[in-house]
């Protein structure tokens, strides 16, 4: 498409594409992604980055843009993040949002026992914010 593109420009104005195409700089496109500014991110740096980003999340669209943007990446989440992200879906009172961070947590980790640990660790919070995790629903 883009071929066909660049011949109706050359046909339509050649001596405006010809000045263009003489200045590379101007022509050489130029790409960042959103992950370019944290590539030499460190795992501590950007478990602060995100504990940071919960603690200050104040509607549930921000909530569920950073735990979107915080499962994208390829790690699995500290537990401290964990539980800002927890904290955040609570306090804009969205105990759906609360409940499926854990079922982000047990895709991204690699075994049920990284799960448990998680679990584990994270169930002082759970209990102090009466989050349920939705094996527990169905059990009950």
């Amino acid at each position: 498409m883009s071929q066909r593109i660049l011949s109706s420009v050359l046909r339509a104005r050649p001596s405006a594409v010809l000045s263009r195409a003489a200045a590379p700089a101007l022509t050489t496109p130029v790409r960042f992604s959103s992950s370019d500014s944290h590539s030499q991110e460190t795992f501590e740096q950007f478990s602060d980055r995100y504990v940071t980003f919960f603690q200050g999340a104040q509607d549930l669209f921000e909530v569920q843009r950073g735990l979107n943007n915080c499962f994208a990446h390829d790690l699995v989440p500290s537990p401290g993040v964990v539980e800002a992200a927890l904290r955040a879906a609570r306090r804009v009172n969205d105990y759906a949002t609360a409940v499926r961070v854990f079922e982000g947590i047990r895709e991204k980790v690699e075994n049920k026992q990284q799960y448990q640990a998680y679990l584990d660790e994270l169930k002082p919070v759970r209990e102090e914010l009466g989050i349920d995790t939705k094996e527990d629903l169905y059990i009950s």
